[in-house]
Order: structure tokens, then sequence, then C-alpha cells
């Protein structure tokens, strides 16, 4: 039975990590990100990847870092046939990745050379792509810079967002790597070398990024908005409230209203001037302290008193 070293972190992972185990390739260890305090009283979470190692009894390793830790040395002389890493959050040392004894492999959320780095999907959404992909890639100690095994393409549609589009890219790779593991056993692989001319980064998103300038276009901010929706979420300062946006649309208008008016108010409508004049009609809003609420509710509460010309964004 091939045995596999799997390291991953978030639900992503845990789906391709449900796919081994169910396809019945035996997974010897995971390796997953330490607990990580969130909310207001800072509480313990745990990973999925955690969790579903605990369910399923995997020997499981949580280091901060991996490099030069007791853990990666006893990692090591597990003699995995596999690693597989999908969505982890670190770098890997050259000694752990050559220590499987057929090959270290990392299931990507992109078309590599496109969106090396942590953040592929959310980056396809903020440029606007029109299509996304899975790529299965040996490991090699640049970041995704190994040869490409397989890859498979997925269509983004207009009502993806960062949530929706993570779910479909995590049964992509976890058929997809379904499909490879044999390829790679039996020796039948042909790997294709990254273009450099084409490589494209796609850094962890910033906190300075989860901010909304209206004064980009109605399209970006739409893009901006499903890029980090549902997590972490972008805001804005709405009517003077710190306000996260989670869906919106783009209205052709071609206002000549100041950034930030309000085009159409109603009982279930908000639109806002964007930089190019045309709207963001807004559908599901989160003021802070409350919850994620349909634009009806927001505007049968919070926003009933909001009036067409008035400046609600003030940008600089």
């Amino acid at each position: 039975m091939t045995k596999i070293i799997f390291l991953g972190t978030p639900e992503f992972s845990a789906t391709v990590l449900k796919g081994l185990l169910k396809e019945g390739y035996d997974v010897i260890a995971a390796v997953t990100q330490p607990d990580k305090p969130v909310g207001r009283k800072q509480k313990l979470q745990k990973s999925p990847v955690k969790i579903v190692a605990e369910d399923e009894n995997i020997k499981l390793y949580q280091p901060a870092k991996l490099p030069g830790s007791p853990e990666v040395e006893e990692l090591k002389a597990m003699n995995a046939d596999l690693i597989v890493t999908a969505a982890y959050g670190q770098f890997l040392p050259t000694s752990f990745l050559n220590s499987a004894k057929v090959a270290a492999i990392n299931v990507h959320g992109s078309l590599l050379p496109k969106y090396r780095g942590g953040a592929p999907i959310q980056w396809s959404l903020l440029n606007g792509d029109k299509e996304t992909g899975i790529t299965i890639m040996y490991m090699v100690k640049a970041m995704d810079a190994g040869d490409i095994i397989s890859q498979e393409k997925l269509p983004i549609t207009k009502d993806d967002d960062n949530g929706s589009l993570f779910e479909k890219m995590a049964v992509v790779g976890r058929e997809l790597l379904l499909d490879t593991i044999p390829k790679i056993l039996n020796n039948e692989i042909t790997p294709i070398k990254q273009d450099p001319d084409k490589v494209v980064f796609s850094p962890n998103i910033s906190k300075e990024q989860e901010h909304i300038d209206f004064n980009q276009t109605a399209k970006q901010v739409y893009n901006q908005i499903r890029a980090l929706s549902p997590d972490p979420g972008a805001w804005t300062m709405l009517d003077g409230q710190r306000t996260k946006l989670y869906k919106t649309d783009v209205i052709e208008i071609n206002s000549d209203q100041p950034v930030g008016t309000v085009y159409e108010v109603g009982k279930k409508k908000l639109v806002i001037v964007a930089g190019d004049g045309q709207g963001v009609s807004i559908k599901k809003i989160q003021p802070a302290g409350k919850k994620i609420m349909d634009i009806a509710n927001y505007m049968n509460g919070m926003g009933k008193n909001l009036e067409k010309g008035q400046q609600v964004i003030n940008e600089k």
C-alpha cells in the first residue's frame, strides 16, 4: 500500500485528504498549522485538516515552523512513498522533500505558472479572470516552481466568490490528484517545465487590500468584494459606519455624480457610484457589530434614512 505524508491546513486541503483516505491510500501522518486564535475571545480553532486527522486517527504534527524542527526529522524517518501538500502554508525543507521514496507533489489552486504563491484563488477573482484551475506539480525549493505533472481548467462564473470557488477547486483538486497518483507510481508522467516568462505571483492578501476604494471602477470594486467573500470580507466606511460588503453587482449608469454617492435607493436596493461613473449595487452587507444581511434587511433598518444623491462613502 502506498504510504503518504499529507500536509495542508484549510477546508480545501481537508477535501483532498478525505479523497486520499476514501481511495484507500495509507496516510501515515498529517501536518497542519498550529491551532489559530479566532474571534473576540481568541479561542483556539483547529484547522479542517486537524479535524479530519483526529477523526481518522492519523498521526498529527503541528510545528510552528517545520524546517529545523524535531517533527521534520521524525517525518523524514517514516520513509513515505509520497509527500502530498495542498495549501499547507509553510516552506518545506529540501531534505524533507527528498525523503519521499517516489515523489513530493503539490496540489496548487491555479494554472501554473500563473499565480504562484499563497492566494491564487483570490487573485484570479481580483483580476476578473474567466477561468482558473488546478495544477499538480513536483515540489522544489523555490515557491511553486516545480515541473507540472497535470492540470485541469475550471470556469469562473459571475456568481463565484472566494468561498464558492474554493469549494469547486477542492473537488477538482481531489479528483485530479486521485487520477494523477497512479500515473506517478507507474512512471507514466512526462513533466512539463514552467515558462519563466509567464510567471505571475499571488501573494497573501494584505490588511490594506481589505479596504474598498470606490475610486476604482465598479468592476474592480465588485471583483475585490467577491475575492474576499466570505473571508476575511472587504470593508468601507458607509454613512460613517465601518461596513463589510459581501455581494455586489455592477450596474451600467454612466453617472457624473461624485464617487460614493447614492445613485438609487429603495426598500431592496442600494446603488453607489464608483470611480468610473458606473454603479455598485449592494446585495449582502454587514454593518459593524451586526450579522451579514441581505440589502432588504439593511434598508429596512440601518439604511432606511439613506437618500438618493447623498454621498455616503467619502474617498480621498
